[in-house]
């Protein structure tokens, strides 16, 4: 007997008759009952009543049942063993990351995962974050870094790298930096300078504006962090961050945290559920790089939800 003869078998004890498991199994009838005779002829035993017109197990047939069913299970997982391997010996990875988001612990987890799989080729695409869940959906990218203002994504399985609130940063002698606290109202008096749509501190933004009934006027527009800060240093605007990223400037900016922002910005790594090996295996460098804490700190080296 062979794995195919059981897999037609099962198909008839399941369907109940074999004009429909042959549809299952995607040959003809007359197939499937040569292979079922042969697989009798093999046993000494028939498998099946064929005196009506539903197909019925004999007691004969009952007893190997479970037997077959065991054995094509045994047979999937050495494949699906095999298929694991190789797929860590040779493959492809593509990975997502959401533009002007620098997370050390990725390259570290990215480049330990190189170390040990050298035979898959890795490739890093930036967008935002928008655009790369789509692809994370539609098997485009296998894995993504992104910002968003959800912590969860439909269809996706998801790990929050960091969370945490938007500030407004600003230049020392900016009458916002008198005051311990701001206000979307307050910051809609002067010009914004803050992400671009599709980013997740944008929609954090827009979404807490909306609520409240406040528009600001959105002078600039980047995607780097940097470009944001230098752009409100030299005063052309209210630089919108998350307070790690103002951080990085407080030599040159005051942050103040927006009070009525109750959403944090979230940073998270998204992957389809029956990701393939390459990416569990990614997934478990990654979790040691970035640690078991979600706070601004797990994230060092710079970069935040964007």
């Amino acid at each position: 007997m062979d794995l195919r003869q059981l897999e037609y078998f099962v198909a008839v004890a399941e369907e109940q008759n074999f004009t429909r498991a042959a549809e299952r199994v995607h040959i003809s009838q007359s197939g499937v009952s040569a292979q079922i005779r042969q697989l009798e002829r093999e046993l000494g035993a028939q498998l099946f009543d064929r005196s009506a017109r539903t197909a019925t197990l004999t007691d004969a047939g009952r007893a190997a049942l479970g037997h077959a069913r065991a054995a094509l299970s045994a047979a999937a997982a050495v494949g699906q063993s095999v298929g694991e391997v190789t797929g860590l010996v040779r493959g492809r990875l593509s990975i997502g990351m959401v533009i002007g988001c620098t997370i050390t612990p990725l390259f570290d987890a990215l480049a330990a995962f190189h170390r040990a799989h050298p035979g898959v080729e890795v490739s890093l695409l930036e967008d935002s974050s928008d655009r790369l869940i789509d692809w994370v959906r539609t098997g485009t990218l296998d894995l993504a870094l992104i910002g968003t203002p959800s912590a969860t994504h439909d269809g996706l399985d998801a790990l929050t790298i960091i969370e945490e609130g938007l500030v407004a940063a600003v230049p020392d002698g900016h009458p916002l930096a008198k005051r311990r606290r701001v206000a979307l109202r307050d910051l809609a008096a002067y010009p914004i300078v803050c992400m671009p749509q599709g980013t997740g501190l944008r929609s954090v933004f827009d979404r807490a504006c909306a609520a409240r009934a406040v528009t600001p006027v959105i002078a600039f527009q980047a995607s780097a962090a940097d470009a944001i800060a230098d752009l409100a240093d030299r005063g052309l605007g209210v630089a919108v961050l998350s307070a790690s990223m103002a951080a990085r400037y407080s030599g040159r900016l005051t942050a103040r945290p927006i009070e009525d922002i109750d959403a944090p910005a979230f940073l998270s790594l998204v992957w389809r559920p029956n990701a393939g090996p390459a990416v569990r295996e990614l997934l478990a460098y990654g979790r040691r790089a970035f640690g078991s804490t979600t706070s601004p700190a797990s994230a060092k080296g710079g970069g935040a939800p964007s």
